[in-house]
């Protein structure tokens, strides 16, 4: 008996493995280069490869303004919000900020910031009556947790 014969069903298989596996690339190959970068599903998914889709997860997080990601937890489900703009005014515990770039708004809202919050100027540590209007800032506000990250804009 041949070595072929003797070992038919695991040929089988692997012959199976290798059509189904290039099958699948065809496919995802296929689908990526389909993928405009303004789907629904991102421009990540459109990346090929890893550097390529850590590049596009780089981009979408530079370039996000607002969002919100709900998150699993030991309790449940949390949401987790995310506001990037500008600073327009602070008032107590009030941080209004203009979402967007600096030549466009996507809109104006005004954040209530616990007293608890982590509030960064500049890299250092600070409070948020510190804030000033003009400096681009992020803020995450999570069920627990607050952070204000702001800092002050290079004139050019």
């Amino acid at each position: 008996m041949t070595y072929l014969r003797k070992h038919i069903k695991l040929v089988l298989v692997a012959a199976a493995c290798v059509t189904i596996g290039a099958a699948g690339s065809a496919i995802a190959t296929a689908g990526a280069a389909g993928t405009s970068p303004t789907s629904a599903t991102g421009s990540a998914a459109s990346a090929t490869t890893p550097a390529k889709t850590a590049h596009a997860r780089g981009l979408l997080a530079r370039r996000a303004v607002q969002g919100a990601v709900v998150v699993a937890t030991k309790n449940g489900f949390e949401t987790v919000t995310l506001s990037r703009g500008f600073v327009q005014s602070v008032s107590g515990q009030q941080l209004t900020i203009r979402e967007g770039t600096r030549k466009a708004t996507y809109k104006t809202v005004t954040l209530t910031i616990p007293s608890s919050a982590v509030v960064r100027d500049n890299r250092q540590a600070s409070t948020l009556s510190a804030l000033t209007a003009g400096q681009r800032v992020s803020v995450a506000q999570g069920p627990k947790r607050t952070l204000v990250v702001a800092r002050t804009l290079k004139t050019p």
